[in-house]
């Protein structure tokens, strides 16, 4: 009887040997004369374990990890093909500590089916959503949506049934549905994770976008960087259209959906969703001016609904399960689940999705269990690059939008990244500044300019020359690109760089009583 071997195909398990494994543990099992399927699931989260490997036994599936290719004789000799001990075991993986507390929505089948597999994703819950939408009346529908509490998951969150409303009711010859997979702030990877382990999700949910709100053509603009993603959504779309779930007779519903794959450059700018649809158009990627919202005008002028990866993942559980059911996860206006990604001086880094609500500190030591150095945990970076550092005496702040908006942080992407006490805030203030100057498109003045004059003032202020002088500019400076940028690039490179200033002056040479008092 051939016993089912999990070895993840995720490009964070790839880069810690995990193809050597899978070709190790092939080789073995021939050599051996045992009977085996090797399946290439996505990862499960864990990252500090990668390559998992899995064995599907009576007792459930069982652990080995982190597992070299020259630990693959050994868990033969020790019998792991039927969950043997061995000093890599973790027993079985859904009792692990850092899965059982989790609520999995979006991420229910990341690392547990194979990626690519059509009838392993409907038996595990798969097109139901899609099935449910197409029979609703799209008003319907989009009422579901907004009512499910469902906000952007990119870092704006917009309620995403306001874009799809907005959509559905402007007339026009032809709607697009886009995917925002350009992924690029720092300490993010729920995306990736969820194009490489779970690509029919993202299908699924684009497709009722595009039938709820009267879409024909869907493209997922994808960072050039996620070459494993793309062959996985390349893969699946193929099959997709094989088996009657996109073209122009989608699940025999007489509605059409083509969905294609974009590659992008590489430009952080087109993370911002009017930059995206410019280079998808074959533009520059730059900044347009609003009004006109997408929604009413957006690829090629036609009204479009542009979301990101987890946005759309987090749809066909809504249609399937009900909007209500959604909803009751999370807190205030904040609803469902958020897949929180622990990175940086953080011991056990991985994927965490859970409710809205659940606090920073027990993110980082009921997870992440404290720094990987040993040291006290100094601030985190919550939102990419451009998010705010939040101290240590603010990690009882329940993840909440409007909770990080009062103390003027950012929920974003999800992406933590974590520092100790030997970190040096005024360098992470300027470096904040640097990566504005770089990475603007240049379309607009506050951005342009001013972070590059920031890298100056941040420069003088830890030279001490005239520091209180330089301190105004520097806060004034601040306040023009966070009220006289076009987009969110320079209008939240100042959350950073005050809030480091606030929490952490002393690295600027600065006195905390006196700061304060001059505030």
């Amino acid at each position: 009887m051939s016993v089912r071997v999990f070895v993840p195909r995720d490009s964070s398990a790839l880069a810690v040997g995990a193809e050597a494994v899978a070709l190790a543990i092939a080789a073995e099992a021939a050599k051996r004369g045992e009977g085996i399927t090797l399946v290439r699931n996505g990862s499960r989260g864990l990252l500090w374990l990668e390559p998992l490997v899995e064995v599907e036994t009576a007792a459930g599936r069982i652990g080995y990890g982190p597992v070299a290719a020259t630990d693959v004789a050994g868990l033969f000799d020790a019998g792991f093909l039927r969950g043997g001990a061995h000093g890599l075991c973790i027993g079985k993986v859904d009792d692990h500590p850092y899965l059982v507390k989790q609520e999995r929505l979006c991420f229910a089948r990341v690392g547990v089916t194979d990626p690519l597999s059509f009838d392993e994703y409907r038996q595990n819950g798969g097109w139901r959503g899609l099935e449910n939408a197409i029979a609703m009346k799209p008003s319907e529908a989009v009422a579901g949506v907004i009512d499910s509490g469902l906000r952007g998951r990119g870092g704006a969150a917009f309620p995403a049934g306001i874009k799809w409303k907005t959509v559905l009711e402007t007339a026009a010859d032809r709607k697009y549905v886009v995917c925002n997979a350009d992924e690029g702030d720092s300490g993010t990877f729920s995306d990736r994770m969820t194009m490489e382990g779970d690509p029919f999700v993202l299908i699924e949910g684009m497709t009722i976008a595009g039938i709820v709100t009267g879409a024909t053509q869907g493209y997922i603009y994808l960072r050039s960087e996620y070459p494993h993603a793309e062959r996985a959504l390349l893969a699946a779309i193929d099959t997709a259209y094989d088996r009657g779930m996109l073209g122009p007779d989608v699940a025999g519903s007489g509605r059409a959906f083509d969905l294609e794959v974009r590659r992008g450059a590489g430009a952080y700018i087109c993370g911002e969703e009017t930059s995206l649809l410019e280079s998808l158009e074959g533009k520059r990627g730059m900044v347009r001016f609003k009004p006109p919202v997408p929604a009413v005008s957006g690829l090629f002028g036609k009204p479009t609904v542009v979301n990101n990866v987890i946005t759309f993942a987090s749809i066909p559980i809504i249609f399937d399960r009900g909007f209500a059911f959604y909803k009751d996860f999370g807190m205030g206006r904040s609803r469902g689940t958020l897949p929180i990604q622990l990175t940086g001086n953080i011991r056990h880094g991985g994927l965490v999705e859970k409710a809205f609500g659940v606090t920073l500190r027990e993110l980082l030591y009921d997870y992440g269990g404290g720094s990987a150095s040993g040291r006290s945990i100094r601030t985190v970076q919550i939102g990419g690059p451009l998010g705010a550092y939040v101290p240590e005496s603010q990690f009882d702040l329940p993840l909440d939008y409007e909770a990080f908006a009062a103390v003027g942080a950012m929920v974003g992407h999800g992406g933590i990244v974590v520092f100790d006490d030997t970190v040096d805030m005024a360098k992470m203030a300027r470096y904040a500044m640097e990566f504005c100057a770089l990475e603007s498109c240049g379309k607009c003045t506050p951005c342009r300019i001013g972070s590059t004059r920031g890298v100056e003032t941040i420069d003088k202020i830890i030279a001490g020359r005239d520091r209180g002088t330089d301190v105004a500019l520097l806060e004034s400076l601040c306040d023009t690109m966070l009220n006289g940028s076009l987009c969110a690039l320079g209008g939240m490179t100042p959350f950073p760089v005050l809030s480091a200033l606030k929490y952490f002056p002393e690295d600027f040479g600065l006195d905390r009583d006196r700061l304060a008092r001059a505030a």
